[in-house]
């Protein structure tokens, strides 16, 4: 399925027809944030509206709320992430994963920005 983003620099992809998906941080904002120190995820079984701070990445720089990129529950946290945070900066679209989640709402997806649109996005800023 698609990858879409938040303007808040999150990735989301739905992995399948169930509406299971998975949450990262994009390599912007891995590139602004610098050396990941420590990432404070949400446990499995919170239920999360969209654009609802979900957790905290810090950083050698600065500290940013994670945010959920859509409303639903939240099924499973990269353990290995927490363990090992700089994979956020190493691979933030694949093992830099933050969250597996149910998602409630499908329709907020097509919401969300694509890539061209994202691109632009981070050009701007």
């Amino acid at each position: 399925m698609t990858v879409k983003y938040t303007p808040d620099h999150e990735w989301i992809e739905i992995t399948g027809d169930d509406g299971i998906a998975v949450v990262g941080i994009t390599h912007h904002a891995q590139d602004a944030l610098g050396d990941v120190v420590f990432v404070d995820l949400p446990a499995a079984g919170t239920k999360l509206k969209g654009k609802e701070v979900a957790g905290v990445v810090e950083s050698v720089k600065a500290a940013a709320d994670l945010y959920a990129p859509l409303t639903g529950e939240v099924l499973e946290v990269n353990e290995e992430l927490r363990a090992d945070p700089s994979l956020a900066n190493s691979d933030p679209l694949g093992k830099g994963w933050f969250f597996k989640m149910q998602v409630t709402d499908l329709a907020e997806f097509d919401a969300l920005l694509d890539q061209a649109a994202y691109d632009e996005l981070i050009k701007n800023s």
